[in-house]
């Protein structure tokens, strides 16, 4: 007697899962895939039908992946990974044409420039626009493609993927570790400087996190700009709070330290946003595949390097 092939689940089932993983929410994942909340559920339902187990738990409103189903979607992600890059490798037609997108300041200057050749190199028919805006949650602009926003996700009428959170630590030029008598304790970032981008929050919200207050009269230096503040913390002028992923090539080089372990988790993160009623194009696929790519080996290679 021959035993029952296992049936292999619809593929739109498999994205659904995979993308409600990954963003969190139904709606999110409806969003990005252009159907319903109502479909999402429903295809979630026919996976855990096909599977014989739970995928998903429900609670009143609220559903969260089960332990078993964490599991099997790390699976599911794979073998989506693998079917790419087969589509990629058997897919001769080049991407050409003009892609725009929107960044905010900070990370366009000090992260995106850093790697977008390496776009260039695998599409080099297609012609890249970098814009910038001075309002970090910009998303609109009939001329704009994509949009890489930092806030809270919520764009309503708008596909949004999350591409990573935010947490803020302490960093400086290596000369600061040896003057004023060193950065020992965190009360000892309070002896030099403070830059601050727009506002004194994220210093409050650090020193909180360490026990100290951030005294009413501070020394410090407000910039409007995240690449200004680096430029500023680079050349020895004070302590920045910044970032691994948007500081991550000053930090590679030396040209900054982070003196403290302690980090603050911001209320809000990056997220490539696109108008859903602007048609996906070659170009815009291109971009975002490279884009989760990177981002995922990046955040990869820092969560590896660390040491808790």
């Amino acid at each position: 007697m021959h035993a029952k092939k296992p049936q292999v689940p619809p593929m739109h089932t498999l994205t659904a899962v995979e993308a409600f993983a990954r963003l969190g929410t139904v709606w999110q994942a409806a969003e990005e895939l252009g159907v319903t909340r109502s479909a999402i559920s429903h295809r979630l339902a026919m996976l855990e039908e096909v599977l014989g187990f739970d995928v998903v738990h429900r609670s009143g409103k609220g559903i969260c992946l089960t332990v078993r189903g964490k599991r099997y979607v790390q699976d599911v992600r794979k073998s989506l990974q693998l079917l790419a890059g087969a589509q990629d490798e058997g897919s001769s037609a080049p991407v050409d044409g003009v892609l725009r997108i929107s960044s905010t300041p900070g990370f366009a200057s000090m992260w995106l420039c850093n790697h977008i050749g390496s776009l260039h190199a695998e599409h080099p028919g297609l012609r890249l626009e970098i814009l910038t805006s001075r309002d970090l949650a910009e998303v609109s602009g009939d001329a704009v493609d994509l949009f890489i926003a930092f806030g809270d996700g919520v764009w309503p009428q708008h596909v949004v993927r999350h591409l990573y959170d935010v947490e803020f630590q302490p960093m400086c030029s290596p000369a600061l570790l040896s003057m004023l008598g060193g950065l020992t304790e965190p009360g000892d970032a309070l002896r030099f400087p403070l830059l601050h981008l727009r506002s004194t929050n994220d210093w409050i919200q650090w020193l909180a996190a360490s026990g100290i207050a951030l005294p009413e009269r501070t020394a410090g230096i407000t910039f409007s700009d995240m690449m200004l503040v680096q430029c500023a913390a680079i050349a020895g002028q004070g302590i920045m709070m910044g970032d691994e992923v948007t500081c991550a090539a000053a930090l590679a080089s030396g040209q900054l330290v982070s003196p403290f372990a302690v980090r603050i988790r911001l209320p809000g993160g990056y997220y490539l946003v696109r108008d859903r009623r602007k048609p996906v194009s070659p170009a815009i696929l291109a971009f975002t595949h490279w884009l989760d790519a990177l981002i995922a080996r990046i955040l990869a290679e820092l969560k590896g390097g660390r040491t808790v």
